[in-house]
């Protein structure tokens, strides 16, 4: 009896292990062979010919030439031979929830169930574009971080995204809400005074899974009655605001148009400063010294004054536009010449999502070589993120994020407006049939 019950069990053993077999073959990565006519290597700066790389998953496993990297028996083909193939691009300042036709008081109609909605949209739309990463900085009601979640659990398309939930501000800020008379005694989400409500503030966001802190550490454009360049809050409320994300490991990012503002930001130890409008000579020595990302949005101001009025925009923001516009072009030429770390970022949904390689340009217009430009897209942006060793790079053991365009973006910038083929994690999201 002792002997067929041991005869059983091996039986019952053996067939464990065959279903844990079966089972592991079936849940195998799919492997994946790209060819890349020209291949940019941003961190050398160089264009690589026929070149080849093996994806398993979700990541690269080996890149080369097409005669060292052979094509594995059973593997994907994505044949990208007439293209140039460069990483996926990262915007670090976006707002995939905002619907650009809806600013000032036409905002106010915006349900938060309506503003997950928008964010569906904007972020297809961003992906489908090429940029397959991105850091949203701004959003009420946490739908950034359900939108986040959504893409994450493959539940809707998106790119990866780093987000700050509701933007902390002073009472009567860039970040409170200022278009109600008093009855209405309307406050925004995120707005607290004082470091110990700062502080309290910082820690129901980390609550409720943000990535990083945003705040205003001066006046802005888009908000009713406030100076761009008057600053809010002070250095005490913004060194806790700081201390207090970065104990929590969560990285700071400053809206900051005013001269006086940006230093007290940098001075505090922000990570990021947002817009860099009326930035002196004071501040780019702070910021190069401490390599605070300088994340410039040098284009949205032509939609603003072009399109604002039918958008919505107030008439005094407009007249806000035309006075930061010049100023900030000019300081991302000086900023760019000092030497500072320039992390490409553009306000999408203040303009419509997908338009975002439209800065390029500008950026190159006010002294940026096309590298330059793309490197702050990609490597500069990606250590802003934290994820330096997954994404901004075409290398072993990174994301499988690839673009591709019809060309080459060295010699012509513009054509990063029209991605030919976005490739997220191995996945083929725009272009190209797999066969």
């Amino acid at each position: 009896m002792r002997t067929f019950i041991q005869g059983l069990a091996l039986v019952a053993l053996s067939a464990v292990y065959t279903l844990g077999a079966n089972a592991e073959d079936s849940r195998a990565e799919p492997v994946i062979y790209v060819l890349a006519g020209a291949l940019l290597d941003v961190e050398s700066g160089k264009t690589l010919r026929d070149q080849a790389m093996i994806i398993i998953g979700d990541r690269i496993s080996k890149i080369g030439s097409i005669p060292e990297v052979k094509r594995p028996s059973g593997s994907t083909l994505i044949d990208l031979s007439d293209f140039t193939v460069l990483p996926g691009l990262i915007d670090a300042h976006t707002h995939l929830n905002g619907n650009p036709n809806l600013h000032g008081y036409r905002a106010l109609e915006v349900s938060a169930a309506r503003t997950a909605i928008y964010g569906v949209i904007g972020a297809k739309a961003t992906l489908m574009a090429g940029f397959t990463t991105v850091r949203n900085v701004g959003a009420a009601h946490y739908a950034d971080v359900a939108l986040r979640d959504a893409i994450e659990a493959g539940e809707i398309i998106g790119p990866r995204m780093k987000v700050s939930g509701p933007s902390l501000g002073m009472t009567g800020g860039h970040c409170d809400s200022n278009l109600l008379p008093p009855r209405f005694e309307q406050r925004s989400q995120g707005v607290a005074d004082g470091p110990w409500a700062v502080r309290a503030k910082v820690r129901k966001n980390v609550k409720y899974g943000v990535d990083l802190i945003k705040f205003c550490a001066t006046g802005g454009v888009l908000s009713k009655g406030t100076e761009v360049g008057a600053v809010q809050y002070t250095l005490e409320e913004m060194i806790a605001l700081v201390d207090e994300a970065h104990a929590h490991g969560r990285k700071v990012a400053a809206h900051a148009h005013g001269t006086e503002g940006i230093k007290r930001a940098i001075r505090a130890g922000v990570d990021s400063v947002e817009h860099v409008s009326l930035i002196d000579e004071e501040g780019l020595l702070l910021a190069t010294m401490a390599g605070t990302a300088l994340v410039m949005d040098i284009y949205v101001d032509d939609y603003i004054i072009a399109q604002g009025e039918l958008a919505g925009i107030l008439p005094e923001s407009l007249e806000k536009s035309r006075q930061v516009a010049t100023n900030m072009r000019e300081n991302l030429r000086r900023a760019h010449e000092a030497g500072a770390n320039i992390v490409f970022g553009t306000d999408s949904g203040v303009y419509p999502h997908g338009d975002n390689a439209i800065q390029f340009s500008y950026m190159i217009r006010f002294g940026m070589s096309p590298l330059d430009a793309i490197r702050s897209s990609t490597l500069k942006a990606a250590v802003l993120l934290d994820m330096a060793t997954d994404v901004g790079l075409i290398a072993p053991g990174y994301f499988a994020d690839l673009i591709a365009v019809d060309g080459n973006p060295l010699l012509d910038i513009t054509l990063l407006e029209d991605v030919q083929v976005v490739v997220k994690g191995g996945r083929v999201i725009k272009g190209l049939e797999l066969r």
